[in-house]
């Protein structure tokens, strides 16, 4: 068959059986390999849809800019659309994405703009913002704008969801996919189950990202956001692609775990893909491993290509460095915790006790950092320099309430993040929080970790 361009070849990915991974799952465990789009990622179906509905309205005139902040799979998709139809491409992307994503953007005439991890959304300078900033500075350009354009959501819906469907003849009876803009989770979801209403939906979600505990509580949790490595999953903000009530359930999996899991499916299943892969894996199993019985058949999405982290999980040296190897050289925030023996209560303070007083309880417990506590929520912290620098200007203050004088809360980080990982976070912060698996809150410092590092 000869195709008019290289956009017309996405879509039509194969579904595998997996045969070793599975091993002791009852049921059926099926995966749909999304590399074999031309971009090698299952971007490649909304990003098009994206164009081709910014065309008929009008968004998208000839010769104009598409300007997106990606992770890179979402610009790859992109970038083939605008060459297929003679757009330029600015792509905005946060620094922990890996290096081959930004040099194969570039190798498909992207311009690209790295902007820093560590940020707020709502900070000019992460890639959401640079985006939006971009797209009103330079005229006749188009901001997709991946994570609220339900053309995401629309092209599953119109795509992955039938060949899903169609795949399994209609004997699916799970679903199972990573969560980050939301459009491949639910679009499909939305599909299968106006199929069948009791195909059970499970969205894999990342340590640091706020999308389980938002479904399970209604609650946007900022404790819940911190830095986390895996790309392509998890989310500091709520896409409007994301519809919760589409997903029935949420598994979360770390970065070591996904990382582990991605090199099992090259080397166990001849799948080499991408970090998300391994989280998307790695979670649906431990789901299926509980509920799934004799009969029934779960599908899961591998969105991405394993070149795109050649430099970080299939390079051994990074994995070392990052304690994902079993040869680690760093320990976790969970030794850190279980060197404790039990023999630890967390220290804060309430947000209406005077100054004085958790100074006090500061100074007979030598500690130089508190958290500040509301209804058991972390919602401030006090540091002993900043306190002292405010007194001294101050000294009135001694008398207020810590609500008054307290800083931003402390972030929380996941369990089993590496202590490399947690000093890169303690640059900018004096400590981080940690919940343990009995959901009891810790406190890790820079003494903790050089403690850690030279036993």
């Amino acid at each position: 068959m000869i195709y008019n361009s290289i956009i017309e070849t996405i879509g039509n990915t194969p579904m595998i059986r997996l045969n070793k991974l599975n091993k002791g799952i009852k049921g059926e465990i099926l995966v749909k390999v999304e590399y074999f789009n031309p971009g090698n990622s299952m971007k490649d179906r909304m990003a098009i849809k994206m164009v081709e509905d910014a065309e008929e309205a009008g968004l998208l005139k000839p010769g104009g800019t598409i300007i997106e902040g990606t992770s890179g799979n979402t610009g790859m998709g992109l970038a083939l659309a605008a060459i297929a139809k003679g757009y330029r491409c600015i792509f905005t992307m946060a620094d922990k994405q890996s290096k081959e994503k930004i040099d194969i953007l570039k190798a498909v005439g992207a311009e690209v703009i790295v902007c820093p991890t560590n940020v707020s959304p709502e900070d000019p300078r992460s890639y959401y913002s640079v985006a939006r900033k971009l797209n009103n500075d330079i005229p006749n350009s188009f901001y997709p704008n991946q994570y609220d354009n339900l053309s995401n959501s629309l092209a599953h819906y119109e795509t992955t969801g039938p060949e899903i469907w169609k795949d399994t003849e209609g004997k699916i009876t799970h679903y199972a996919a990573g969560v980050g803009t939301g459009g491949s989770m639910c679009g499909t979801a939305k599909y299968l189950k106006e199929q069948n209403p009791d195909i059970v939906t499970v969205g894999i979600d990342t340590y640091g990202s706020v999308f389980k505990k938002y479904k399970e509580t209604g609650i946007f949790d900022e404790n819940e956001v911190y830095p986390y490595l895996t790309e392509g999953i998890g989310e500091d903000i709520l896409p409007k692609n994301v519809d919760f009530s589409l997903i029935d359930h949420f598994i979360k999996v770390t970065d070591k775990d996904a990382a582990v899991m991605t090199r099992r499916l090259s080397k166990e299943e001849g799948l080499f893909v991408g970090w998300s892969c391994g989280s998307a894996v790695h979670g649906a199993l431990e789901y299926a491993k509980e509920n799934l019985k004799e009969g029934d058949r779960m599908v899961i999405i591998l969105p991405d290509h394993g070149t795109r982290y050649l430099g970080k999980i299939y390079n051994d040296d990074w994995m070392r460095n990052h304690g994902f190897l079993e040869d680690k050289t760093f320990g976790t925030a969970r030794d850190i915790i279980a060197s404790r023996n039990g023999n630890y209560q967390l220290l804060v303070s309430y947000k209406n006790d005077r100054v004085k007083d958790t100074i006090h309880l500061m100074n007979s417990k030598s500690v130089s950092q508190i958290p500040v506590i509301e209804d058991g929520q972390v919602i401030g912290s006090i540091t002993d320099s900043k306190l002292l620098s405010k007194i001294i200007e101050n000294p009135e203050l001694k008398d207020a309430a810590v609500a008054d004088v307290m800083e931003d809360p402390m972030k929380f980080v996941a369990l089993d993040s590496t202590l490399d990982v947690l000093s890169s976070m303690l640059d900018s912060a004096k400590a981080v929080l940690v919940r343990d698996d009995n959901h009891q809150v810790h406190i890790v410092t820079k003494h903790d970790i050089l403690e850690a590092m030279t036993k």
